[in-house]
Formats: structure tokens, sequence, C-alpha cells
């Protein structure tokens, strides 16, 4: 178990961290969306992106209710009116979710206000807290002054350390790698004079990822020309190519292409360019896929477990899960009405379908779900909570481009 001895092998405890932790409520989070929304320069690349986005079109399958997707349907441009599809249960909800900040930073920094740090990449964190139901109340951030090329360095070695460290064991060539990067980003940064040391963002970094298993951390540099990495503790986590391909780079000019002016790393490739922590990758069911996953002893961020629930935000019943034992998963509560529901007239044409007999990718439900009729995006355990989310739904619900 890891204690309050560093080791490079182990994960390290917080409370060793030296750092100090500037803490930001949901209060300063609705204060910075507020004055984002009212800023003097807007149009500019982000309100150009979201106008793009809201033209798109959803089309009408059952692919599109697993998959990640963003929309903007109706409304002005506000958080309330953009939704987008959670990765962990599958609920289509608003980015006006608000979250706790925690900030880490050296102490020469201390009597400085945090705030500037999350205003600069606040439709990124906006966009990664909105694609968690679950679990991303609290984000954390790690303030440096790193350069472009040691960013590269420091990001690769997170990397290497865990996915070859989480099993508990690492083989000795893998432990002369761990060591001689260490104590060649150690001296390299110390010789350059970064403010925290590399010792202090190592143990901070691993910490915060073990103890409070976040979905993602930051690691932020208020170099001019550098740039800041979102670390993703599993692929599932990262932001879907498909949808997030002509994402903004961060630079507030509409025109700009150059990667050299990007504020924010932000994945708009998908995982096979992403910052991922983790090495657990999509092997099947199989026999053969099992020997193949590695056991992990030192959980390194928050685990991966889609599922596709209810859309109602207080209800627990589940149709379909990744990680329901024997490949099977049945409802858990309020499930036996199987029968379409139409809905009254507040809801103009949305009404429920039958969403089917059987679950997604060989998995069994004893209830399939009930579809909105209008969107065909979420489904709803009954007609009773289709209604209870109908004045959130309906900011979004439209039809599909198919129809």
């Amino acid at each position: 178990m890891p204690g309050l001895q560093y080791s490079k092998f182990l994960p390290p405890s917080l409370a060793m961290s030296e750092l100090v932790c500037q803490k930001l409520d949901n209060d300063a989070t609705d204060m910075l969306i507020d004055k984002w929304l009212e800023r003097p320069h807007r149009p500019d690349s982000y309100h150009d992106w979201f106008q793009r986005v809201r033209e798109r079109k959803h089309a009408a399958n059952a692919a599109a209710r697993r998959e990640q997707i963003l929309l903007w349907n109706k409304g002005v441009f506000v958080p309330e009116n953009i939704f987008t599809r959670t990765v962990d249960t599958g609920r289509l909800i608003p980015l006006d979710r608000t979250w706790v900040t925690h900030v880490y930073h050296h102490r020469s920094m201390k009597r400085l206000t945090m705030m500037p740090v999350i205003f600069s990449m606040l439709p990124e964190l906006m966009l990664l807290r909105g694609m968690h139901d679950r679990g991303c109340d609290e984000i954390y951030i790690i303030v440096t002054d790193l350069k472009r090329q040691e960013m590269d360095q420091v990001t690769e070695y997170f990397q290497y350390v865990c996915q070859h460290t989480s099993s508990g064991y690492c083989k000795p060539s893998i432990e002369r790698k761990i060591n001689h990067d260490y104590i060649q980003l150690n001296y390299a940064l110390d010789r350059n004079r970064r403010t925290p040391c590399f010792p202090q963002i190592d143990l901070t970094l691993r910490a915060i990822l073990y103890e409070k298993r976040p979905p993602f951390i930051v690691l932020f540099s208020h170099q001019t020309l550098s740039y800041s990495q979102i670390l993703f503790a599993h692929p599932h986590f990262v932001p879907a190519k498909d949808v997030y391909h002509d994402f903004p780079s961060g630079c507030p000019n509409p025109g700009c292409t150059d990667n050299c002016c990007e504020l924010v790393r932000f994945p708009k490739y998908g995982a096979e360019r992403a910052a991922v922590l983790s090495l657990d990758s999509d092997l099947g069911t199989g026999r053969k896929a099992k020997k193949k996953r590695r056991k992990v002893r030192y959980q390194y961020g928050r685990k991966a477990c889609p599922k596709e629930m209810c859309n109602w935000i207080d209800c627990d019943v589940c149709f379909f899960s990744d990680d329901a034992p024997g490949g099977s998963n049945g409802s858990v509560s309020g499930s036996g009405e199987g029968s379409s529901e139409a809905g009254s007239s507040e809801y103009g044409e949305a009404s429920l379908e039958d969403g089917g007999a059987g679950g997604a990718a060989g998995m069994r439900t004893s209830f399939a779900g009930l579809v909105c009729s209008r969107c065909k995006l979420v489904k709803y355990c009954s007609g009773e909570h289709q209604r209870l989310d109908w004045e959130e739904h309906r900011r979004v619900c439209v039809r599909p481009s198919a129809e």
C-alpha cells in the first residue's frame, strides 16, 4: 500500500505535497462562465465553432444513443441550451453544470488568484465536465511554467509510469528507464529553474490520480509559447474525433490554424493522439482478451464503466452496462413497464416508443427502455420520468435529419 515514503513506482500520498491548493467553488465557476459569455471580443473562434455545431443534425439510429454527441438545437448561446452525451451514464445533459476547481501551484504564487487560469481554458473545461454525469464535480489543475518541449517530455514520462507501474511490479528494464527519465527531467527542469520542481509535480499528480480518481487532470503552463496538457485516465474519457475534429486551438483569432498558438492541447483527433494514462483498450470479452489485460493493483484515475441509463437524472435504472457480470444486465427499479406511453399535450409531438427487446453488443436486458419518439436520442424507464425530465429535455428535442 502507498505510504508517506516517496517512490517513483508506488502511488504517493497527497499529504506529502508541498504545493499550495487554491479551491474555487461553484459560485466562482458560475461567475467565470457569465464573464465568458459577456466578453466583448465575441464572436471568436469558439463562438464560430458552436455555430457550426448548431448546423449539425443527428441521425435516427441506435448508435446515436450510445456515441458521443454535442447538440445546440434551440435558443440562444448559453450553456443551458447546449447538450452533450455523457460517457458514463449515456444521458443527454446540458453544459450548465458547474464544478469545484482545485488548483495546485508553487508557494511563490500564493498571493495570486487562480481565476485567470480557469478562465483561459473555460470552454474546454465546460465540455469535459459535461461529458461526465458522475465523478466530475471536482476538477484538478497543476500550475507549472513548463515550456513546450518540457511539457512534451513530462507528458511522455507520466504516460509511461502510469501504464507500467499500475500492476505493482516492474521489470528491471522498465525500472531503469523510469529512473533514467526521472533524473534527466529533474536535472533539466532544475537547471532551467522551473517551479514547481519536477519531484513535486510528479508527487502531486500521481497522488491526485490515485486518491481522488478524477477522469482527467490538467497540467497548466503559464509560459507564453507553451501549452496546457490534459491527461486522461482512460481512452473512454477522451472526446470523440467525429465531434471535436475542428475544435479551436485556443487562439482567439477565428482564422488561426497554427498549432503553435494553442493554449490548451484539446484532443481533437480522439484517443490515438490524446495523452492517455491507461493501457486499457477494447480487447473484447473472450478468454484471450482476459489474458492480455494487465492486472491493475494501483488505479490511476477513474475507472471507465460506460452505461446506458434512464435520462431522468434521479433515476437509477440501467438498460446497458459494459461492467455487468456475465454479460447481462437488468433494470434496477421501476423497469417493469414495457409498453409505450404517449406524452400529454404539454409535450407537443414527443412521446415514447418501445426500445426493443435486446441490448447492445450481446448484452441482454429484461427491459430495453422507452425511446423518445421525436428525437430518438434518449431513453426512459417510464412515462412519468419523461414528464419529470421534459422541462430540460424540451430544449434539445427535435426530429432527426432522417425524418
